[in-house]
């Protein structure tokens, strides 16, 4: 009956087909060795992988023996690796269940890879789909982490997600299959496993159905998920300004302008705490500027701006040209590119970032004007000031950066040599 159910459902979510190698991800405990045998008696060709996390001292090594007697008397190909995934976790700043996880399914696919096979089948189900929606509520998410674990994810497929742990259990006892059980499973002492251990069945006690109903309404949400996610998407086309820029009036003008901004910024590290700010900021002056570990949020006059820390590291270089006058020579109206009088620099060309107390002669004036004023009547963001550089020939700055020329060096009817300065990337 299990089989049945199993290939039934595998069928239905088209996880795979009989064509598709396996690599069925092993660890010797209930929920593992019923997911191996099942795919054997249903036909599928199956290879193992055993990860030994050398977490639970002699245990770790039981496992893994229990895992190889039992690859050799199905005769299935195993591989086996050994991980110290305390050091890693160290090293990473990550917890021990975040660490085996990076561990496990790094491996996996390169495992995947090397013996060509199409998926990694991981034995997650109907009770871990329960813990997860339950562990995710009770950290606080949006639609998408109540949704449930997903049955296919790239190459990982769960084929036991419509099945129980009683009905696991079963299965293996009808069979006539042992397995190990890990003693940290029955420790109240991880987040999952309390839980596993104490709120699911105090939730049974009110619902004897309550996985069901769980799952249930997980499955309801997923189908919501891919509503919202669409309305999401159209939302987004309307507000966006560019691929870093989101227009505020237009925001506001959403149906819920925080669920927008939700999944616009909370991807990128922003906590919900930050965009409860944020959202707060679009009623008040321009100027606030948000921190996520790898992205800037500027609160400038009409719209959000982002930007990578990153691009803060990039370096420029100044290129310049030389070239004799011609008759009928015309500067061009471009910005990224000027052209001056060779003989009015009066020293060495250099490029760098403006700062507060430069000045220059705009084209086409006759007085001086603060860089910081010019930049202003601009109407340049902060990002975009910040980004702004000058070259300068001696102590004068003869180019605001694709803005403008200082009208002192600007070529006349007594111009001989001409010189051309762009500023590209140097990566």
């Amino acid at each position: 009956m299990l089989e049945r159910r199993i290939e039934r459902y595998i069928t239905e979510k088209e996880l795979f087909g009989k064509q598709d190698k396996l690599v069925v991800a092993l660890s010797g405990g209930a929920d593992s060795v019923a997911l191996l045998r099942a795919l054997l008696s249903l036909g599928y060709d199956c290879m193992a992988a055993h990860c030994n996390f050398h977490l639970r001292a002699d245990e770790s090594d039981r496992d893994e023996a229990f895992v190889r007697k039992l690859c050799d008397i199905l005769s299935v190909p195993l591989e086996v690796v050994h991980f110290q995934t305390s050091d890693y976790a160290k090293e990473k700043g990550l917890s021990i269940e975040m660490a085996a996880r990076e561990l496990r399914y790094e491996w996996f696919e390169n495992i995947r890879q090397k013996h060509g096979a199409s998926y990694i089948a991981v034995a997650h189900h109907k009770d871990d789909n329960v813990e997860t929606f339950l562990l995710n509520l009770s950290r606080g998410t949006g639609i998408n982490g109540l949704k449930g674990i997903m049955p296919k994810n790239g190459w990982i497929v769960r084929p036991l997600l419509e099945v129980g742990r009683d009905d696991i259990l079963e299965y293996l006892k009808n069979i006539g299959q042992d397995y190990v059980t890990d003693s940290t499973n029955l420790e109240d002492i991880y987040t999952r496993n309390k839980i596993r251990l104490d709120i699911i069945p105090l939730f049974k006690q009110i619902n004897p159905s309550f996985c069901d109903s769980v799952c249930e309404t997980a499955i309801r949400l997923s189908d919501v998920a891919a509503i919202y996610r669409q309305a999401i998407h159209s939302a987004m086309e309307r507000v966006m300004v560019s691929s870093d820029a989101l227009s505020i009036e237009k925001l506001l003008r959403e149906v819920s302008p925080q669920a927008i901004l939700f999944e616009w910024l909370s991807p990128l590290g922003f906590n919900s705490t930050q965009i409860k700010d944020i959202m707060r900021s679009l009623k008040s002056i321009s100027g606030k500027i948000f921190y996520s570990n790898n992205w800037t949020l500027l609160r400038d006059r009409d719209r959000l701006l982002l930007k990578n820390k990153t691009v803060d590291n990039e370096e420029y270089k100044l290129n310049v040209r030389s070239f004799s006058l011609e008759s009928g020579f015309e500067v061009p109206k471009i910005n990224y590119i000027a052209y001056i009088d060779a003989d009015k620099l009066c020293g060495e060309l250099k490029l760098r970032k403006w700062k507060s107390g430069d000045r220059f002669v705009p084209f086409g004036m006759k007085g001086f004007k603060k860089i910081r004023d010019y930049l202003r009547d601009r109407k340049l963001s902060l990002f975009e000031k910040e980004n702004v550089m000058v070259v300068t020939s001696g102590e004068e700055i003869v180019w605001v950066v694709n803005e403008r020329t200082d009208n002192r060096f600007r070529i006349d009817s007594n111009t001989k040599t001409v010189v051309e300065l762009k500023v590209s990337s140097s990566k």
